[in-house]
């Protein structure tokens, strides 16, 4: 998932759902934030290997200002290939 440049300073949050992942199954989700415009990088990598207890990744608001970007993966690197449903929500701060 990827946020590109918004109209004004913006707040990004949201969830990833990994309650499809079965024994020894793993992904791995990384976050990534480019401060400058341009150079996406890593702000944070987990791996996780299934089943997992507490399934709902949850990413807290970010703040960010509008020319920033802002990227959200998940990589699969074992098991069969499984869905992870997930929901963003994306407020841009008007100034008026």
């Amino acid at each position: 998932m990827d946020i590109g440049a918004q109209s004004d300073d913006y707040i990004v949050e949201g969830y990833i759902d990994l309650s499809q992942l079965a024994k020894d199954e793993e992904v791995i989700v990384k976050e990534y934030v480019a401060v400058d415009g341009s150079n996406l990088r890593k702000f944070l990598g987990v791996g996780f290997v299934g089943p997992v207890d507490e399934p709902i990744v949850r990413f807290h608001a970010k703040t960010l200002p509008s020319f920033a970007l802002y990227r959200i993966t998940l990589t699969q690197v074992s098991g069969t290939l499984r869905s992870f449903p997930y929901a963003f929500i994306l407020e841009v701060l008007g100034t008026g």
